[in-house]
């Protein structure tokens, strides 16, 4: 026993231990000390469960219990029994928190703060770990598995971290799994006895045995290599070949991505978490010398799926050299103007990517660990993040006339970038078909764009939601197509897989409208305005924006003469010509712009409308699980009651079958005549010395299996009974009855054994206290007793049946039989 608590206390160690990867993804260690809690509880009520001799499976639930009641402490809903407690509405909480650890999840970059869905599903992760980690250690002697489960803790540091997982917090999680391999070894050494060294030294004293010594020479040797090797071998990320060779990107597009960048992060699924939050958040502050600039962008995407529009790992050189100049490109109808702006991230935006106007020429205040992707337009880095950083930008905005895009040429069949950019899932025939139509007749490349984007209009039923409708065609194309309801990340990634279908290179793009919060020259810019639009390429022009979404949908929109709102109003003063940007920022800082614009209706976020959502009734639900608990808690009871009038009744049957009806004596009266069956009173017997039993065990008095009925029915009388004289005589009757049929020839009959028990029962129940009569009546002691023993039983009968199934298996094993033949 000494041993197995040993064992559980190093397992739930370990855990702990392998749980230390997980400091890297967040910004304090509150989450250290919860797990620690949970943890503590849950090898506390683990070391319980074996001290009581609890089978396997009961050691797991008091554990999953145990669990359950740490959590409901750490993370309360308020409506807890006794503070710790949980009720249905704790339950309910905990699905609300798991459900918000999702929307976190897409929402942060590492480093995570401390929010309450986080630490929720990491405490309810690490303890569940706990539980399998004690189960397979302990439980069934298995600690080798055990690091499965641990494992499974180091991978989400490995999945979602900005670069490579430290190498302290792995050492420091390998350390505590070799520590239970050891544990579990010198315990099974330990249950043969001492130790002995053979050559005559005294056995007391310790001393390492060389197989031990080598084992843990071997341990230390593979932690090490473990972690020098990715430090030491290029390729690897932080490499520490690569990190002095200066390796910063080739520009060959081989560049590394890293958790929180474009190669990392679904960035898709990050914009929409962060369009679904309820509370508003100022992530970016840019100060710009353009009037009326466009978005702020950090990241494209440009490697379609079938599940969407996925973004490649960028690559590039430093971004504070000498970037590539856009204006050696311009010609007639292109206008290129140089302008500067300084951001300013808060704390609440945390990525290994830099927000930045399209095209900088030259940057300020950026190390050389952040590196610029011509290709892409965007500055990343593979070591250091955005979080809190303020820098400042030179950058080109280029504008375009209609007749300039259309004299752009198309691309060439073979030419790498159509042949990259233009390629899509496989064809999708009402793609394919919407795109021939769209397209039929147009002569140049823009205008098949502009007739694609112009689809996307009111006109032709599209609106904009957060809230969308699923489809029943299988694809997310088909669906939005079909539906022609969604949000800006939807209409981009549409347009640019139509355009893609009609041979035109298209990619996505993400990052910031200009929001309506404006100070002068100063746009602070929020979660709520994130966005995402199309890049279409045009050969000796580049990437050109095209935002198909909405733009009432979206606060700051922006749109171009290239690129006209296709739902604006006609034009009815001169004021409302069209401009290069007629949707200008302060548009949307009115009640009626588009901050407003379908934010108080369908898309989730709680503003305070003043029509609240009419929800199901609940009552039904509570109703039906309070019966169904009520009726789980009545089975015990059912079960004790119909087991006493089983008895009864058999008892009763006996005294009337030994007074038959016909049977007279000389006065009228009726004659005793016994004609009772020996085996039937032989059983009645037994069912009423049962129920005696049952009765004890019941009122928490003790039964000893060892001693005689008369033995217990004398401890009864002397211990218990012994003020109340019909209470003794039942005793001692039933004692008697019991003694006779089990070791006499003739077993007693004709006495009333049902009263007996009845008077026994009553004198218990009046000499206990409330709480055991309530155990009693609702939760019979005997009843559950018989449950386990039963329960023990047929575990028992499995594992023996498990081993003699084993047994045969092994007997035709392919290698016995070929020894056979041998030795034949």
């Amino acid at each position: 026993m000494i041993a197995s608590r040993n064992t559980g206390a190093v397992a739930a160690a370990a855990t702990l231990l392998a749980a230390a990867p997980l400091s890297a993804i967040f910004q304090t260690w509150t989450w250290l000390i919860q797990c620690a809690i949970a943890v503590a509880v849950v090898a506390g009520v683990a070391a319980l469960t074996r001290l009581v001799r609890a089978p396997l499976w009961g050691q797991v639930l008091g554990m999953l219990a145990a669990l359950l009641l740490a959590l409901t402490w750490l993370f309360p809903s308020g409506s807890e029994l006794l503070t710790f407690l949980p009720t249905p509405a704790t339950i309910g909480h905990f699905a609300d928190l798991f459900t918000g650890s999702a929307q976190d999840m897409r929402s942060y970059g590492v480093e995570v703060p401390d929010t309450d869905p986080l630490l929720f599903i990491t405490a309810l992760g690490v303890g569940g770990v706990a539980v399998l980690v004690d189960v397979l250690a302990v439980g069934l002697r298995r600690p080798a598995l055990a690091g499965l489960p641990m494992l499974a803790i180091y991978s989400v540091p490995v999945a979602v971290y900005v670069d490579s997982v430290p190498p302290v917090p792995f050492v420091v999680g390998a350390a505590g799994f070799l520590w239970l391999l050891v544990t579990d070894n010198v315990d099974r050494v330990r249950r043969f006895g001492r130790r002995f060294t053979g050559d005559g030294r005294d056995v007391d004293v310790w001393e390492a045995s060389p197989l031990a010594s080598a084992g843990r020479r071997l341990a230390v040797v593979g932690v090490v290599v473990a972690v020098a090797l990715p430090l030491a071998v290029p390729g690897m990320t932080g490499g520490l070949l690569d990190t002095l060779s200066g390796g910063t990107g080739n520009g060959s597009g081989t560049g590394r991505g890293a958790g929180g960048s474009s190669g990392r992060i679904d960035l898709f699924a990050s914009l929409a978490g962060q369009l679904n939050q309820s509370e508003v958040a100022d992530l970016v502050k840019v100060t710009t010398s353009e009037p009326n600039p466009f978005y702020l962008r950090y990241a494209v995407a440009d490697e379609l799926r079938p599940s969407g529009f996925q973004a490649r790992s960028p690559s590039g050189r430093p971004a504070n050299r000498d970037l590539p100049d856009p204006t050696e490109r311009g010609g007639q109808g292109v206008q290129q103007v140089r302008y500067r702006a300084t951001v300013e991230v808060t704390k609440s935006l945390n990525m290994s990517l830099m927000p930045v106007y399209a095209e900088p020429v030259h940057t300020e205040d950026l190390n050389s660990n952040w590196l610029y992707d011509p290709s892409q337009q965007v500055v990343f880095s593979n070591r250091e993040n955005s979080r809190g950083r303020k820098y400042a930008f030179d950058y080109v905005r280029s504008t375009y006339t209609p007749a300039a895009l259309r004299a752009a040429r198309p691309l060439p069949a073979d030419h790498p970038l159509r042949r990259q950019l233009t390629a899509t899932p496989g064809p999708v025939p009402e793609v394919e078909e919407l795109v021939k139509g769209l397209t039929q007749g147009k002569r140049t490349d823009y205008d098949r764009v502009l007739a694609i984007y112009q689809h996307f209009s009111a006109d032709n039923g599209f609106s904009y939601r957060l809230s969308t409708a699923s489809g029943s065609s299988g694809q997310d194309i088909v669906n939005f197509l079909t539906n022609k309801v969604g949000y800006c990340q939807q209409y981009a990634a549409a347009m640019a897989w139509l355009v893609r279908s009609a041979g035109i290179p298209a990619r996505v793009a993400f990052g910031f409208t200009n929001g309506s919060k404006r100070d002068g020259d100063t746009y602070t810019l929020t979660n709520l305005n994130l966005h995402a639009w199309t890049e279409v390429f045009f050969d000796g022009i580049g990437w050109v924006p095209f935002d198909a979404t909405p733009a009432y949908g979206v606060p700051g929109s922006t749109r171009s003469a290239w690129a006209p709102d296709t739902d604006a109003p006609e034009p009815s003063t001169p004021e409302s010509g069209a401009t290069d940007s007629p949707t200008g920022p302060d548009s949307s800082a009115g009640p009626a712009g588009p901050d407003n614009a379908d934010r108080d209706t369908d898309t989730g976020l709680s503003l305070g409308g003043e029509t609240p959502t009419e929800q199901a009734p609940v009552w039904p639900w509570w109703t039906a699980g309070v019966l169904a608990l009520l009726a789980l808690l009545a089975v015990p009871a059912l079960r004790r009651l119909a087991l006493r009038r089983r008895r009864a009744g058999r008892a009763d049957a006996t005294v009337a079958a030994a007074i038959p009806d016909d049977a007279r004596s000389d006065d009228g009266g009726r004659a005793m005549v016994v004609e009772v069956d020996a085996g039937r009173a032989r059983a009645d017997a037994h069912a009423a010395w049962a129920e005696l039993l049952d009765t004890m065990v019941d009122f928490k008095v003790r039964v000893d299996q060892t001693e005689t009925p008369r033995a217990t029915a004398d401890r009864l009388v002397r211990d218990v009974l012994a003020d109340d004289s019909a209470a003794v005589g039942a005793a001692r009757l039933l004692g008697r009855a019991e003694e006779r049929a089990r070791y006499a020839r003739d077993p007693l009959t004709g006495e009333p054994l049902p009263p007996a028990l009845r008077a026994i029962r009553g004198a218990l129940a009046t000499r206990a206290d409330r709480w055991t009569r309530l155990v009693a009546a609702v939760l019979p002691p005997s009843v559950l007793l018989r449950w386990r023993i039963a329960l023990a039983d047929a575990s028992g009968r499995l594992v023996a049946l498990t081993g003699r199934i084993r047994y045969r298996l092994l007997r035709w094993n392919p290698r016995r039989m070929l020894a056979d033949r041998a030795a034949r």
